[in-house]
């Protein structure tokens, strides 16, 4: 048991096999002295599991600078990216206006543990454009938004169960670790170590796009589950597009059992448009949770909901939830700057247009060539898929054994100057900063390595 569970976290033991690609490899040198000291602090090397590149060829690149489009790495290569600090940096990096803003909150002070008026500012801007939602809370990560919002909904029906979906990741809160998506399917499992089996007794998994699976859980459990939580985009454990049909089936399921209804909005709030995905489908769940897009990339996240639910959080009501550094007036501050940015007219236009251009040639490219490989995208969310099924929405579909494939794509693009993040199972996001210029740039890198990665057959 114990040997199966540090697999998960540390991959496969030996040397890695010699890599044979179309172009010569960047330098890594500078990175791989860094990843070495890194080993003497921290687990793996990282802070974070994915960032160990186990699932991708080499040593992890360790990141020196970004700016509009583009990262630099120690070793001073540059990438025109695609990770965009995994979505939130849909401004680019270093973007002129949240940085002026930021630096001059900075004059006056970093961290208070106290209300200031840039609190009110950010609600005020989210709050007046988003009709699905009257009251938030802040806090200081996507994951802490999530747990918060689950106990709410605990707190508020008097029920203890929660329903979650096979392939969504809700971040690392102990109950929802169970069949979960993002870095621990990069490893190769679906749960984690350390989770007692009685908090996870108090999930409910079932697949995406199931409605009879739907049906027989709350008749299993009737008057016993108190949220069912999804990604409305899953994006997470690759880009599992979901009919707004069924969705819609959730909300009603959900209404007639008294159960609430949330949407993980980490990745497709302010993403897909400024009302994320609840806009988009235009379903309005009973509780929604936000990420690090709503601080310019910066550690803070917030859930939202009618101002009758959020009147149980303390010190209103007796669901306890507090913070430090939420609502901190750095983060504040560059939520204001990014976000006003987003409500510039025509911003999701030229946006998504941008997106829909840039994926469209790519699969054209791929089609042209009896490749198989899709690009699933929305908004200006993309993955690439090395398959030939139409539509996945369901993590069960996925083919491990494409990611075979996508490990020769990554390490070709870094030899081609494009990043993208270290996993097969990670979406890509284009930000405002990515010209076209640049896009053309990438396409032509995209083509020529898809162009290896098959000749290998």
């Amino acid at each position: 048991m114990f040997d199966s569970i540090k697999k998960m976290f540390t991959g496969n033991e030996g040397e890695e096999p010699v890599y044979t690609g179309s172009k010569p490899d960047i330098s890594r040198e500078k990175s791989a002295e860094l990843f070495e000291k890194a080993k003497a602090y921290f687990p793996g090397g990282v802070n974070s599991p994915v960032r160990a590149f186990k699932s991708v060829h080499g040593t992890p690149l360790f990141i020196q600078k970004g700016d509009g489009c583009h990262i630099w790495d120690a070793d001073d290569n540059q990438f025109i990216d695609f990770c965009c600090s995994w979505g939130p940096l849909i401004l680019g990096h270093n973007n002129t206006k949240v940085r002026e803003k930021v630096t001059e909150v900075m004059q006056n002070g970093m961290s208070f543990g106290a209300p200031t008026a840039l609190e009110n500012e950010l609600a005020e801007l989210i709050l007046k454009n988003n009709k699905f939602i009257e009251k938030i809370r802040f806090v200081s990560s996507g994951t802490e938004a999530v747990m918060s919002a689950i106990r709410l909904a605990r707190g508020y029906t008097r029920r203890d169960k929660i329903l979650k979906f096979e392939g969504c990741y809700h971040g690392h809160t102990d109950s929802l670790l169970v069949k979960a998506g993002s870095g621990l399917v990069t490893f190769g499992e679906t749960s984690s170590a350390g989770v007692p089996k009685a908090f996870a007794d108090e999930t409910i998994v079932v697949s995406l796009n199931d409605k009879e699976a739907l049906k027989e859980a709350f008749i299993e459990f009737k008057d016993q589950i108190a949220a069912v939580i999804i990604e409305p985009i899953p994006a997470n454990n690759g880009l599992l597009l979901q009919e707004k049909e069924y969705l819609e089936f959730l909300r009603d399921i959900c209404t007639k059992n008294d159960t609430l209804l949330i949407f993980d909005e980490v990745i497709s709030g302010f993403r897909v448009g400024f009302e994320g995905a609840a806009g988009y489908y235009q379903i309005k769940p009973d509780i929604i949770t936000y990420g690090k897009i709503i601080g310019g990339g910066l550690p803070v996240g917030c859930y939202g909901s009618s101002k009758e639910i959020m009147g149980s959080i303390s010190p209103e009501g007796p669901v306890y939830q507090a913070g430090t550094l939420s609502g901190n007036p750095v983060a504040m501050a560059a939520g204001i700057a990014q976000l006003s940015e987003l409500l510039r007219m025509g911003f999701y236009r030229d946006l998504n247009g941008k997106a829909e251009e840039f994926t469209d040639s790519i699969q054209r490219f791929a089609t042209a060539r009896n490749y198989k490989f899709k690009v699933f995208t929305i908004g200006s969310i993309f993955w690439f898929a090395f398959t030939d099924q139409e539509v996945i929405r369901k993590a069960e579909d996925i083919d491990p054994a494409s990611m075979d494939k996508f490990k020769v794509l990554h390490r070709e693009l870094l030899n081609r100057g494009v990043y993208l993040g270290p996993s097969g199972y990670e979406v890509g996001f284009i930000s405002s900063a990515h010209n076209k210029i640049e896009l053309e740039k990438a396409k032509r890198a995209i083509f020529e390595s898809l162009d290896f990665v098959f000749s290998r057959q």
